[in-house]
């Protein structure tokens, strides 16, 4: 994007504050932030993204403002709330929940610079060409947590060794369902274990897939990266403790909130980087100068020794020794 073109842009999407004490007032940009998810999953995360305006100088209320949409884990509201920032011609769209956020904001403008925070590789999603530099209007932090999901499968056989069959709670409405699902069941056949499918999208439907894996008698589950599992994760937390399912989760904000173990990344810390990039802009710099934070390399294990305890696990030291953060 051309530096002018984007002065133009950021010219456009502003809103006038009274100056303090006088009658003059003054054009400040304005931020769209589009999320799958709710604003109930962001009272840790949304301070997060501020704090990392805050950085490039931005403070919400005082030099910015911003404009939330939430889809509340239904992708398919995405498009018209995208389409609306769009239309309020926004200086610039922050977006969160997964990929489906940023493929929205995508296809409602070329023209607003987007700072989005993906999963899975953009450059395959077809997102962005270039990672190093983003020629379309695009850029952010991606999240490898499709690339996590065999990882955790075989730190969780560690966990609980004796089990031979797992459950795989995948959301069927989320775009890459089929892949955490085709992922999953490769890295199951090359540690010679069985795999169940358990869908869920809606708040009975996680009641259902819980009684289902009681049936079934899967020994433990993996929750995969999802908004919807996010947004639901106190009752996820509590199902798997009300059967004694030992359960492995993507992000480490899961185990901090009373589950087992997670292998991930830390979302704040990617949310924080969002809002670095999105101050940037603000500040004149062009999508080229900002490449696509890649957070492969940030994966960390988490391990809540309190819940092992309830479950009448115990947690192998080998394990625990590799523990970025073991809560006890």
């Amino acid at each position: 994007m051309k530096r002018r073109r984007f002065m133009e842009c950021l010219a456009g999407a502003a809103i006038l504050l009274p100056m303090a004490g006088s009658a003059e007032q003054v054009r400040i940009p304005v931020i769209g932030f589009l999320s799958s998810a709710s604003a109930e999953l962001f009272p840790k995360l949304l301070p997060a993204f501020r704090r990392g305006l805050g950085m490039g100088g931005f403070v919400d209320g005082r030099n910015v403002s911003i404009e939330y949409r939430w889809a509340d884990g239904v992708y398919a509201h995405l498009p018209a709330l995208a389409v609306d920032l769009v239309q309020r011609d926004v200086a610039v769209i922050a977006t969160t929940g997964g990929t489906v956020s940023a493929q929205a904001a995508k296809a409602a403008t070329q023209r607003i610079p987007i700072v989005s925070l993906m999963g899975g590789d953009p450059a395959t999603s077809g997102l962005v060409t270039s990672l190093n530099r983003p020629e379309g209007n695009i850029t952010g932090v991606s999240q490898l947590a499709n690339d996590a999901a065999p990882k955790r499968l075989e730190l969780l056989s560690q966990l609980v060794p004796a089990v031979m069959t797992v459950g795989l709670l995948v959301n069927p409405t989320h775009p890459n369902a089929k892949i955490q699902t085709r992922e999953m069941e490769i890295a199951a056949r090359a540690l010679n274990r069985g795999l169940v499918i358990i869908p869920a999208s809606s708040e009975p439907e996680l009641s259902a897939a819980f009684s289902k894996l009681d049936d079934l008698k899967v020994g433990a589950l993996i929750v995969s990266a999802d908004p919807f599992f996010a947004m639901s994760l106190d009752r996820i937390v509590a199902l798997a403790a009300d059967y004694a399912v030992p359960a492995i989760y993507p992000w480490r904000q899961d185990v901090a909130a009373g589950g087992l173990i997670s292998y991930g990344t830390d979302l704040a810390d990617a949310v924080e980087q969002v809002g670095i990039y999105t101050a940037r802009i603000l500040n004149g710099a062009t999508l080229a100068e900002l490449p696509v934070v890649q957070q492969s390399t940030k994966l960390a294990l988490w391990i809540n020794l309190r819940t092992a305890k309830k479950l009448g696990l115990r947690v192998p030291p080998s394990l625990q020794a590799i523990a970025d953060e073991v809560i006890e």
